[in-house]
């Protein structure tokens, strides 16, 4: 289901880690991802999204992935894995699962830089570090929707949902690339623009649109017209790593309180201030265009 042609050694490998029905942000980026020919996708991973809002929520956000594959009829075209369907319970006990299976083995071909976005915890990243220690020295890069804002941290829903995990990630000296909560939300889009832009695109385009709204209505809080798609960031920085300007920071890591903690030496990493909302969204309308176009 090719747009246009990337020659082979032009792409970049890429994993994508999604815990796809915790909200309604990351299908948007998952359908990104998936339309992006410079992208060499080697697979989408299942992740939890903790036990609160559902107790099966790994296995939510696998079958969520599922149902955007059959929409796009690419069910036997993407590998998928499943993740850990809990958090870490300390900084030392991983959750093996096929998820972070794939990561090792994917780390330990030298084929070039992998990029491995994470919309949701770093549960299975963690776990692949605690499994193998020895792929923080392979050619990767961690990218990560989470953590407060900078310097001082604080509360925030990806980081929440599995702070060992992120202390396992950071401690580990990996390359981690972060798109901090004040950031990720840089991303707003009103009703009225999805359905200018993405519900003309067939039933993929119609289900994307509908269940924002159907989201937004369902909450407690008064339904604006509005949604933020937080986790799209992580599919721009890789198509252009300079879509938003970032800086590298001395590296944390996060206290029971969720705030940063800048007494370790754990090196630095980079650290994104804000990021081009038009670039990310445009490209995503066109290429749901195109894709709708074709098929």
């Amino acid at each position: 289901m090719r747009i246009f042609n990337i020659p082979n050694e032009k792409k970049v490998r890429v994993i994508i880690n999604t815990d796809a029905k915790n909200e309604v942000d990351d299908q948007f980026a998952i359908v990104q991802a998936l339309l992006t020919e410079s992208f060499d996708l080697r697979g989408l991973i299942a992740a939890h999204f903790g036990t609160g809002k559902s107790a099966t929520s790994m296995q939510d956000s696998y079958d969520e992935i599922m149902y955007l594959l059959k929409l796009m009829d690419l069910e036997k075209d993407v590998v998928v894995k499943k993740g850990s369907p809990l958090a870490l319970e300390s900084e030392t006990d991983g959750k093996f699962s096929e998820g972070a299976q794939l990561i090792i083995e994917e780390a330990e071909k030298e084929e070039g830089t992998l990029y491995v976005a994470f919309l949701g915890p770093l549960t299975d990243m963690a776990s692949a570090i605690l499994a193998k220690p020895e792929i923080v020295e392979k050619d990767i890069k961690v990218i990560w929707i989470g953590g407060g804002n900078y310097p001082v941290g604080g509360w925030e829903y990806n980081l929440k949902n599995d702070i060992h995990a992120a202390n396992v990630v950071f401690k580990s000296g990996i390359e981690v690339w972060q798109v901090p909560r004040n950031v990720y939300r840089m991303m707003p889009v009103t009703f009225a623009e999805l359905y200018n832009r993405v519900y003309p695109c067939g039933e993929l385009g119609k289900y994307l649109t509908e269940n924002v709204i159907a989201f937004n209505n369902a909450g407690d809080k008064r339904p604006v017209e509005y949604r933020v798609l937080g986790d799209s960031p992580a599919i721009g920085v890789i198509l252009y790593e300079d879509c938003g300007v970032w800086k590298q920071v001395k590296r944390p890591v996060f206290s029971g309180d969720a705030t940063y903690n800048y007494d370790g030496d754990y090196g630095n990493l980079r650290v994104y201030e804000n990021i081009d909302a038009r670039f990310i969204l445009e490209d995503l309308y066109a290429k749901l265009k195109m894709w709708n176009e074709r098929v």
